[in-house]
């Protein structure tokens, strides 16, 4: 990365990006080994659910900035909060750099949810029309929303007995238990991650350091930071409107990120005439 400023003070790991670091590495670890060691299950605890259910905790809105789901993940996002991180914190002091990380964090919690909210409306649509009338004809309504029933085995068996008995009690019964166990794995699903703060931190350099040139190990040649950013934010919007099922990535809590990284930024400048190019 090709630094278009000298900043008074460089540090090449500020404070705040050095604190959160230490915090999403310690908290990763103690995950694992309470898991393997104890079986207990930090995520459900630490892990942003959806409001409505029972695992839901308000203090999630925060913890669930520190949890991640692999190494990968963990890495990706520190590596990511490293480089564009210790750039803006280096600018801005840590005191700004500490709000634009966690109003970013939070922003993207909103969107995430609200997009959640959005889909289990449908659902749940869905799930009561086919329970106010429950027959083996209109459960594709409800295959639907699940696309991995398809490949499990023994939802395979109980829809081939299902189609032998049509009228069988028992096998209404099952199908609506299935179709309520759906909307509750939907709202039971956990989101962890850094991500929506790192892509308002990546947002934020991209405006700031438009013209900055970057050397990706992902992309071929090198590319100016106000283009990755527009590249990277296509692309989140594209695999968010696709809303692959198959897909758990929480692309509309990235773009949340970077929306309200635009807003909070704007704000700041409002006096100024900065632009993004």
């Amino acid at each position: 990365m090709q630094n278009q400023f000298r900043p008074v003070g460089f540090n090449i790991l500020p404070p705040v990006v050095k604190n959160i670091i230490i915090i999403n590495g310690l908290l990763f670890f103690i995950t694992l080994v309470l898991n393997d060691r104890f079986g207990i299950s930090l995520t459900e605890k630490l892990a942003l659910f959806y409001p409505e259910s029972s695992y839901f905790r308000p203090y999630q809105l925060i913890t669930h900035l520190f949890m991640h789901a692999g190494w990968t993940h963990l890495i990706f996002n520190m590596f990511s909060l490293w480089m564009f991180g210790s750039v803006l914190e280096n600018y801005w002091g840590p005191k700004r750099f500490f709000i634009f990380y966690f109003t970013t964090g939070l922003g993207a919690a909103a969107i995430h949810i609200g997009f959640n909210a959005y889909e289990i409306m449908q659902i749940k649509e869905v799930i009561n029309s086919y329970i106010s009338q429950p027959s083996f004809q209109t459960f594709n309504s409800i295959q639907s929303i699940d696309s991995r029933l398809i490949n499990n085995e023994q939802f395979g068996q109980f829809l081939k007995a299902w189609s032998q008995d049509q009228s069988n009690f028992n096998f209404i019964r099952y199908s609506i238990e299935i179709a309520e166990a759906i909307l509750q794995g939907k709202m039971n699903q956990p989101t962890v991650g850094a991500s929506g703060a790192v892509f308002g931190l990546l947002l934020g350099f991209g405006m700031l350091f438009p013209n900055t040139v970057l050397f990706l190990l992902f992309i071929p040649f090198p590319i100016k930071a106000k283009y990755f950013v527009l590249l990277y934010g296509a692309i989140e919007l594209y695999l968010g409107v696709s809303n692959n099922p198959a897909d758990n990535v929480a692309h509309f809590a990235h773009l949340g990120g970077m929306l309200f990284g635009f807003f909070l930024i704007k704000f700041w400048n409002k006096t100024n005439r900065n632009t993004f190019y």
